[in-house]
């Protein structure tokens, strides 16, 4: 099993409470994944890599600062949602998803981690009223019907040096998504952050709104 000290290669400047609920993180979702099929059985040993890691992608693309406001929409289990409110205690999450099991494990986490700054709830993206600085998501569904639910979803006002927007965890696919849609956006590649053979084909992708 790959360790949660991966996360401390990248993250050199964790306090001890940061470090303590990363370690959590791998006995909270196999007890959890015993019960609900969060995260692929054959997958659960490569939670600090394939999920932890993967959703702190995007704290290398952009550091969220104190007070703004994150949706993680179709978050599942919690990714990227809950390693970023660990990364980001400043920031508010808002973690949503529409299968109420997947909510359930999200809150026991987010409780048991004394985890402030998220809130859960079950709902689907057109329910959702609130305005946010970023929509996060990894894998949740093709970019273009994503941008669809979040456009009006999104504070006009930057607070940032990324424009407000939605930052998207994708595959290799990323690039050629992007250029068959012809809007405004940035594609970072992981690889160029994170040297495991994983992020080779890792992209965080940008879209401003």
């Amino acid at each position: 099993m790959i360790a949660s000290t991966v996360i401390y290669r990248y993250f050199a400047d964790l306090s001890d409470e940061q470090k303590q609920q990363f370690e959590l993180l791998y006995k909270l979702y196999s007890d959890w994944n015993s019960k609900i099929n969060i995260i692929s059985r054959k997958d659960i040993e490569n939670l600090y890599l394939h999920h932890v890691l993967h959703s702190l992608g995007i704290a290398k693309i952009i550091g969220f600062k104190s007070g703004s406001d994150i949706l993680d929409l179709g978050t599942g289990g919690g990714f990227p949602g809950i390693p970023l409110a660990i990364l980001f205690p400043k920031a508010n999450f808002h973690l949503v998803d529409s299968i109420g099991k997947k909510i359930r494990v999200v809150r026991h986490v987010a409780d048991f981690l004394s985890l402030t700054n998220v809130v859960a709830e079950q709902k689907r993206a057109e329910d959702i009223e609130l305005k946010y600085d970023f929509v996060v998501g990894r894998a949740v569904t093709k970019v273009p019907i994503l941008c669809s639910w979040v456009r009006n979803k999104i504070k006009t006002k930057s607070i940032h040096n990324l424009k407000n927007g939605l930052i998207y965890l994708k595959g290799e696919e990323a690039t050629e998504q992007m250029q068959a849609m012809k809007m405004n956006h940035n594609i970072y590649s992981l690889a160029d952050y994170f040297i495991e053979d994983y992020f080779q084909t890792k992209k965080v992708v940008h879209l401003p709104m």
